[in-house]
C-alpha cells in the first residue's frame, strides 16, 4: 500500500535499500521520492544515518562543492560522510578505486560525464537519489542510445514513489510495481507489475480498474500529498 507520510515512505525505502543491497553489493540502484517540493537533503541524510550502522563505508556525494558545505553545515555530525562528486573522483585517482556505498544525491544531466567515471571506478554499490542524468536535448541520436543502452540501462530500481496524471506508481525492492489510481476519497491499487508500467500500460490498467474498483481505499488525495513534502 502507498505509505502516509514521508517518514513512513522513508522507512520503506530504507528496508528495501538494505534488502537490494543485500542481493546485490555493487548494483547500481535508483531510490526516488518525486514529489514537488520535497526538499531532498534532509531525505538524503537520514538515508545515509539509516545506512551507516550495516555499511560504515556508505558517503552521500553531491554534484558540487557548495551542496557539499551547505550539508556539511547542516550535518556537522555526518561531515566525514559527506563528499562531492569531485572529491571522490580526486580519491579515485589516487587509490585506484573507492569502496564501500555511495548515494549520489540528486545528479543532474550535467553531472553525468562525472556520475559514470565515479561509477566505473567504484567497487561497491551505488545509490542514485532522485537523480536525472537523461538529458533532453541530447536527443535521440548515437549518443543517446549508446547511454541508454550502456550505463543508463544498468540501474534497477531500489525504491520509487512517484505520482502519475492519475494517480501514484509504487515499487519497494523485492516487490513489484505497484500503480494506484487516485479518487474522490484516497488512492486504490488497479494493477502490479513485474517490471515499471510506461504510460501506455498504466492508462490501460487505469481505465480497466475504473469499473470494478480493485484494492481499497487508503487515504485522502491532500494529507497524503502534504505529508511527503513535510
Amino acid at each position: 500500500m502507498l505509505p502516509a507520510d514521508l517518514r513512513t515512505a522513508e522507512t520503506e525505502a530504507l528496508e528495501a535499500v538494505r534488502a537490494a543491497l543485500t542481493a546485490q553489493a555493487k548494483g547500481l540502484w535508483t531510490v526516488e521520492f518525486r514529489f514537488e517540493g520535497l526538499r531532498i537533503m534532509p531525505v538524503a541524510l537520514r538515508l545515509l544515518a539509516g545506512l551507516a550502522p550495516h555499511h560504515p563505508g556508505v558517503r552521500l556525494l553531491f554534484a558540487d562543492a557548495g551542496a557539499t558545505a551547505l550539508a556539511k553545515r547542516d550535518a556537522p555530525d555526518q561531515a566525514q560522510q559527506l563528499a562531492s562528486l569531485r572529491d571522490v573522483m580526486r580519491l579515485q585517482q589516487a587509490d585506484g578505486g573507492s569502496e564501500g556505498v555511495l548515494i549520489l544525491v540528486a545528479p543532474s544531466p550535467a553531472d553525468y560525464e562525472e556520475v559514470e567515471q565515479v561509477c566505473a571506478q567504484h567497487r561497491g554499490a551505488v545509490l542514485l537519489l532522485n537523480g536525472k542524468l537523461e538529458d533532453a536535448a541530447v536527443g535521440i541520436g548515437t549518443v543517446a542510445r549508446e547511454r541508454r543502452k550502456g550505463f543508463l540501462s544498468g540501474w534497477q530500481s531500489a525504491y520509487a514513489l512517484l505520482p502519475t496524471e492519475a494517480g501514484a506508481l509504487r515499487r519497494a525492492y523485492p516487490g513489484e510495481w505497484e500503480l494506484y489510481r487516485r479518487d474522490a476519497d484516497g488512492y486504490r491499487l488497479a494493477a502490479c507489475f513485474a517490471q515499471k508500467p510506461d504510460p501506455e500500460q498504466q492508462a490501460t490498467a487505469i481505465e480497466g480498474d475504473g469499473a470494478a474498483g480493485v484494492g481499497r481505499s487508503l487515504q485522502a488525495v491532500d494529507r497524503f500529498i502534504e505529508g511527503l513534502r513535510s
